[in-house]
């Protein structure tokens, strides 16, 4: 039995997502800007999966622009709204010490082109502190970026609390959310929490890889990243991704028919993967707080190194991760150090990811084989020491 839980890094694709990228490329192949009648057929088709994507989140169909994931979502939004608020002298921006590299690593450009940023720190649970980020608004703010769901942990910030603040300010400071980790596993609409910007990277819910949405609130403006042809608003120019566009597009259908039903599914396997974890291994520390997301279970292991751990599960053909894909090649996580963690516990952290694929069954034999593991690895590093 194949058991894959890293589902945080990407999803395996739905069967009827699969049927719909076939489609478009063998049937629906045309190019949506073509005069012809197959070029209108897809135009429409495409218009379609807006139409659904928006609903999704209670948004209007020219708020959505497709992209091809949330790097290029985080980058298009972050220095679209620098660039133009540079020109109004409003270059200060916050965000939190435990972003993504995409967020991270587009802020740090933007300090070297003269932009001040205010990374706030994060408590145990790795959550902000609501009272520093008040305090860390001033008059030349102009963009909050957060994480809604951090993909390490499982940490849910408060959005909607920063949204409500937000807005009674005087003068405008947008919100831009980075919920790559959050949609199809909250439910929540953005315009009910006050934000103006959000990255959705499909490959997370069961899409397709190389294709992503914005949902730019009809009041944002955005200078482009990419100038070329004027599609998706003139805000993303180029030949638009037919297939990932219709990948996408049944994702989300099929997520939202049952979108309630599935977050409780997801969040039941875990707190049984986490209760079979915890109550048949010894020296376990669980680094996912209490409320944090339905599919996230970071767990360090105590005296085991979690890339032994990862391989050892990979031969019997459990796949876990040892924290997010963007950087599990890189040495330490900043996320963990954020929350405290020591330099071992770090080292012994894996990291597990559900999704409404999972079965109950995969559930208890996984936590067998996690144990088996441990007790073998714990086992041979106490003979190397005797």
């Amino acid at each position: 039995m194949e058991i894959y839980l890293d589902n945080s890094s990407t999803t395996k694709p739905y069967r009827e997502v699969v049927d719909s990228i076939v489609k478009s490329l063998e049937i629906d192949y045309a190019n949506p800007s073509a005069a012809h009648s197959k070029g209108v057929a897809v135009e429409r088709e495409i218009k379609k999966i807006r139409h659904t994507i928006a609903r999704s989140i209670g948004a209007k169909e020219n708020e959505i622009i497709f992209t091809s994931g949330g790097t290029e979502c985080n980058n298009t939004i972050i220095r679209g709204i620098a660039s133009i608020n540079k020109k109004r002298k409003k270059n200060h921006i916050i965000s939190t010490v435990i972003e993504h590299p995409s967020v991270l690593n587009t802020l740090k450009e933007l300090e070297g082109e003269g932009f001040e940023v205010t990374y706030l720190g994060v408590d145990q649970n790795g959550l902000i502190n609501i009272d520093e980020l008040k305090s860390a608004v001033k008059p030349s703010t102009c963009l909050v970026s957060v994480m809604h769901v951090n993909n390490e942990i499982g940490s849910v910030q408060p959005v909607d609390e920063i949204g409500k603040y937000l807005k009674k300010l005087d003068e405008k400071v947008y919100l831009h959310v980075d919920a790559i980790q959050s949609f199809g596993k909250i439910d929540f609409k953005p315009s009910k929490y006050g934000i103006d910007l959000m990255s959705v990277s499909g490959h997370k819910f069961h899409g397709p890889k190389g294709i992503g949405f914005m949902y730019v609130n009809q009041d944002s403006r955005l200078v482009p990243l990419l100038y070329g042809g004027g599609q998706e608003s003139g805000i993303r120019s180029g030949t638009e991704n037919v297939p990932g566009i219709y990948g996408l597009g049944t994702a989300v259908e099929v997520l939202y028919s049952d979108l309630r039903g599935n977050i409780a599914k997801i969040n039941s396997l875990k707190e049984l993967l986490k209760f079979e974890i915890v109550n048949n291994i010894e020296d376990v520390k669980v680094n996912s707080p209490e409320n944090g997301v339905c599919h996230v279970l970071n767990i360090s292991f105590n005296g085991i190194k979690g890339e032994v751990l990862l391989h050892f599960l990979e031969k019997k053909r459990v796949y876990v991760s040892t924290g997010s894909a963007c950087s599990s090649k890189k040495k330490g996580s900043h996320v963990l150090n954020a929350i405290g963690l020591s330099n071992e516990e770090i080292e012994g952290t894996i990291r597990f990811s559900l999704s409404d694929l999972n079965t109950e069954e995969e559930i208890l034999e996984a936590a067998k084989i996690v144990a088996d593991c441990v007790g073998e690895l714990r086992s041979i590093m106490k003979s190397q020491h005797v």
